[in-house]
Formats: C-alpha cells, structure tokens, sequence
C-alpha cells in the first residue's frame, strides 16, 4: 500500500496534475523558453533539480521553520538552489544558459516550485516530498519539451537545431503560435483525464461561497423539498 502510495505521488504531476497543462502554473516561462525544444529540455531539468532539493530541505525543516516567516524562509531556500544550478548551467552548458537568459534566475519565484513547497512539502515527509517535486518537474519538463518540439517543428522546420523541412510557418515561434500550441495542449490534456475518468467532484451548495447567488441553490433546495413531500406510493412528484 506504501509503495502504491508513493507511485502514486510521483505519477499524479506527469498527466493528471500536472503543473502546465492541467494546474495552469509557470506559464511565463513555458510561452518563453519554448520556442526550441532544447530550451525547453534544458529549463525543465533545471527546474526539476529545484522542485527535488527544495522539496527535500522544506520537508526536512517543516517543523523548524515559523509559521509566520515560512513564504520568506521557502524563497530563501529556493533561491539557494537555483544560484547553484545557474552556476552549474553558466559552467557545462553556457549556450543553454544565453539561450534561457533572465528565465533561469527567474526560476527563483516559479509559482510551480513554491507552490509545492508550501502545499506538499511543508506537510509531508521527506521522501513523499522528494516524490512529487520529481514527478512535477517531469510533468513540467514532458510538457515543455512537448511544445518546444511542435513549436520549432513547425516554426522553424527543425527539431533540436536540425533542419528537417523546408517549410516554415514563423507564427508558431512568436507569441500567438505559442498560446495556440499551449491552449491545444491544455485541451488534449483534459480530454486525456477525461478519458480516464477524472471528473469534477459534486461539492455540496452548503459549503460553496457563491451558495447565495447560484441557481444551483434553488434546485438541491426544490429536490430536496420534492423528496419530502414525495406521494403516498414513495414516488417524488417531480426532481429539478
């Protein structure tokens, strides 16, 4: 059961939350960095050595860190990690890092990789946390390197820099080519859970803030009414 759990955690960022085209996060540097598939391997990996260490340090000192300085302390430690990482890239791949530019520092205030540190790792034990900060960074690194490939495909008639067609159509590496790609994706994302039976979750209208203003209200009200007053042969007379 253990071990299904922790499968679970892993694989639940590659299709079914994962971060870009399911949670909608770290969008600035998906449109940005995409526009070749190796800049897009290159911000994934680096974001995933993030998501992974940053996990594990949050998860090691979530009893340690104060409550009211916690988004501070978090920062702080991300930030740490990235300026390793930026060096490490600046040392063994300079190309990879003038062609990903201001966006590598940047990964410093990645809404994905503070977004998990305080809604998972900051809960969670170390190697749950370890988990999913790898499964995301895969989902995140899948989901560039999926873009960037039909971005450059398309816009420039090569794949990772070499030429395989003629024809290029060069809206697909400017701004509006790249939210046509991401909203194609975001949809074949949520056909895809669709698919396997992911489907929105019925809250009851008791515990919904807009309870006072949705007509949804009135009918679990009218329902529930008709069933009360159901005639003599148990039938309800009418449902909304």
């Amino acid at each position: 059961m253990a071990e299904k759990s922790l499968f679970r955690e892993f694989t639940k960022g590659i299709v079914k939350e994962n971060p870009v085209l399911c949670l909608v996060l770290g969008t600035c540097p998906t449109l940005a960095v995409t526009t070749s598939a190796s800049n897009a391997i290159g911000m994934g990996i680096a974001a995933t050595a993030v998501l992974v260490c940053s996990n594990a340090v949050i998860s090691l000192l979530r009893k340690v860190i104060p409550d009211k300085v916690r988004i501070p302390a978090y920062i702080t430690i991300i930030a740490g990690f990235v300026t390793i990482v930026q060096m490490l890239v600046k040392a063994f791949s300079p190309a990879i890092n003038d062609s990903l530019g201001i966006y590598l520092p940047l990964i410093v205030v990645n809404c994905i990789i503070l977004g998990r540190a305080e809604m998972y790792a900051s809960k969670n034990p170390v190697l749950p946390s370890i988990l999913d900060g790898l499964g995301m960074g895969v989902g995140f690194t899948a989901a560039l390197l999926l873009m960037g490939m039909i971005r450059e495909f398309l816009g420039s008639g090569s794949l990772f820099g070499v030429q395989i067609m003629p024809i290029q159509i060069l809206i697909f590496i400017l701004p509006p080519g790249g939210f046509f790609v991401f909203g194609m994706l975001i949809a074949l994302a949520n056909k895809l859970n669709t698919k396997a039976g992911k489907t929105p979750v019925n809250k009851p209208c008791a515990g919904c803030p807009m309870k006072d203003k949705c007509s949804q209200t009135e009918c679990e009200g009218t329902k529930t009414a008709l069933s009360d007053n159901a005639d003599d042969n148990g039938k309800e007379a009418a449902v909304c």
